[in-house]
């Protein structure tokens, strides 16, 4: 294991263990954060005015790059095995906090997912969306090696797939405006809201 892994996960996961709160909220954040977004998403989504349809395509692409992100991340998992810290690491050198199954570490899926989402919100979304997405990935990230799972060039790895799949499904986000479409249709928003469909009967 090389020197910088080593010096920074021993840094952040050193903290862990001594705040009974702050453990738990870290711990919460490290498990369930795809969760949170998925929430987060649907806030977004139903909060946005009716006829707000650009902002909601926006949510969509934001989504399906948190999707990219993971997608990549199985791809490299398959090709490339990394021991987690605590499979490496001798025991009582290290705090685990959230149990967690023996796969490879590399690159970090909630990493890797939570900045796709983060860096899909980045153009056409709410300000409070951008900002609350981007924070949530950042604590995310932090708490993936404060917990103990992940080595932080793990998480590096899944910043920088993350902020690509986001790039790379705007890229091509023309091609996810039929989902959009079923999106706004099945809740009435935009041209298929309940006023307009009335009129044009």
């Amino acid at each position: 294991m090389n020197s910088f892994d080593l010096g920074v996960y021993h840094l952040i996961n050193g903290l862990a263990g001594h705040h009974l709160l702050f453990d738990k909220m870290m711990a919460f954040l490290a498990q369930y954060a795809l969760e949170i977004y998925v929430f987060l998403f649907l806030l977004a989504w139903i909060t946005l005015p009716q006829k707000e349809s650009k902002k909601r395509h926006a949510l969509v692409v934001a989504g399906f790059s948190g999707i990219l992100a993971l997608c990549v991340n199985a791809v490299i998992g398959h090709f490339f095995f990394r021991p987690r810290p605590f499979v490496t690491l001798p025991k009582g050198t290290f705090t685990q906090l959230i149990p967690h199954s023996m796969d490879t570490s590399f690159p970090s899926n909630h990493t890797s997912g939570s900045f796709g989402f983060a860096a899909g919100s980045w153009k056409n979304t709410q300000v409070w969306t951008r900002k609350v997405f981007t924070i949530l990935a950042i604590v995310v990230a932090f708490a993936r090696i404060y917990t103990g799972v992940h080595w932080p060039t793990d998480v590096l790895a899944g910043v920088i797939i993350g902020i690509i799949s986001a790039r790379l499904t705007w890229i091509i986000n023309p091609f996810l405006r039929p989902i959009t479409l079923i999106g706004l249709r099945l809740c009435h928003y935009g041209k298929f809201s309940k006023t307009k469909l009335r009129s044009v009967k």
